[in-house]
């Protein structure tokens, strides 16, 4: 039985992905790291409240970390914010778990993602993908989502025009456009935990046309 470690466990992907791993037998423990406590609740769940600053790296032992978490610039007041939030977290946790001996780590990323992009979204994610396969985990997994499709808490105007604009021009995205359609949310939960036990090696990415609604 395994151990999984979740970041941005509250969010759209972050919640389908603590049901998903709810629902999968080779985890006993699922521990969410969280800013606040949540509503969450399963016996496998055992939430820890920690300020992503000053975390203590003896929390970071598990199997696997899954890597869920993210920021929009509204939320996050300033570029600065949203980069300490979508890289600098997630690539501190990567490394205080590539020490403590995690094997695996899956990662929620962007369509596009790219260090030398001059879209400020675009290059954080690609720059925290570039540190994260710095570590050489076992495995490094990332999912390469365009628009995210699901039920969100929060009202975002922009998204909703752009999942809009995707459905629409759905047909016509093929070949090098797949990878543009959007995907549910749900779709890359499963993606991510099937592919978390399907014993894979090295830096695995997956882009939004090879995730999909059909996996198991």
């Amino acid at each position: 039985m395994k151990t999984a470690i979740v970041i941005g466990a509250t969010g759209l992907v972050g919640a389908n992905l603590v049901n998903k791993l709810n629902d999968a037998k080779v985890y006993d423990k699922v521990i969410l790291l969280v800013r606040r406590k949540t509503e969450l609740n399963h016996l496998k769940l055992e939430e820890k409240i920690v300020d992503f600053d000053t975390i203590d790296s003896e929390l970071i032992k598990a199997d696997d970390i899954f890597c869920a978490i993210g920021t929009t610039l509204k939320k996050a007041g300033s570029k600065e914010n949203q980069y300490k939030i979508d890289c600098e977290y997630p690539a501190k946790i990567a490394q205080m778990g590539k020490l403590n001996g995690v094997k695996q780590f899956i990662l929620v990323s962007s369509v596009g993602a790219d260090k030398n992009s001059s879209n400020f979204y675009l290059r954080t994610k690609g720059e925290l993908e570039e540190r994260i396969a710095a570590l050489n985990y076992d495995a490094f997994i990332v999912m390469r989502p365009s628009f995210i499709i699901g039920d969100r808490k929060e009202f975002r105007l922009g998204e909703i025009i752009g999942i809009f604009l995707a459905s629409l021009f759905r047909p016509l995205m093929i070949g090098k456009l797949k990878k543009y359609r959007g995907v549910h949310a749900i779709a890359i939960a499963k993606k991510m935990v099937k592919l978390a036990n399907d014993n894979l090696n090295g830096m695995v990415v997956v882009e939004s046309g090879k995730i999909t609604l059909k996996e198991k």
